[in-house]
């Protein structure tokens, strides 16, 4: 069993990999190309609100799923994969109206911000956070109960 759980972690990981490297054919961002160039003097690109509004969350959803998948079989622990999507699920929530106000502002608010805001809207960069967090909260369990 404990091979399947370590594949399925591989899965959920070349899942998370696949979404980013297929980003530009998946996804309707026409700022991929803008925050790739060094250079923010380049035109301001033309964008349609609802494609980009619903590829963003097809993203998310799809980052989602497979973190959840990640989390469930790192920790075997349904509690725990449940937690682990409602914060991703929070933090997406917090982000991506910010993002959208620096889209609408046309990253007035600052170039550097904006772009850490769309790596939190587009990237499940959070799961870099909640591992380590259940780890020690699995660890810590461990202990107690000895």
């Amino acid at each position: 069993m404990k091979i399947l759980s370590w594949f399925l972690v591989i899965v959920g990981i070349c899942g998370l990999v696949s979404v980013r490297i297929l980003e530009d054919q998946i996804f309707y961002d026409p700022f991929l190309n803008y925050f790739h160039e060094a250079d923010y003097q380049i035109a301001f690109p033309n964008f349609e609100w609802g494609k980009l509004i619903i590829s963003h969350i097809f993203r998310f959803a799809l980052n989602l799923f497979f973190s959840c998948i990640i989390i469930h079989f790192l920790f075997k622990n349904k509690e725990w994969t449940i937690q682990g999507a409602i914060l991703i699920t929070i933090i997406f929530a917090i982000t991506f109206p910010i993002y959208l106000y620096c889209i609408s502002d046309k990253f007035e608010i600052g170039h550097l911000f904006s772009f850490y805001m769309r790596r939190f809207v587009i990237q499940p960069l959070i799961l870099l956070l909640i591992i380590p967090l259940f780890y020690y909260r699995k660890q810590m369990m461990l202990k107690n109960s000895n």
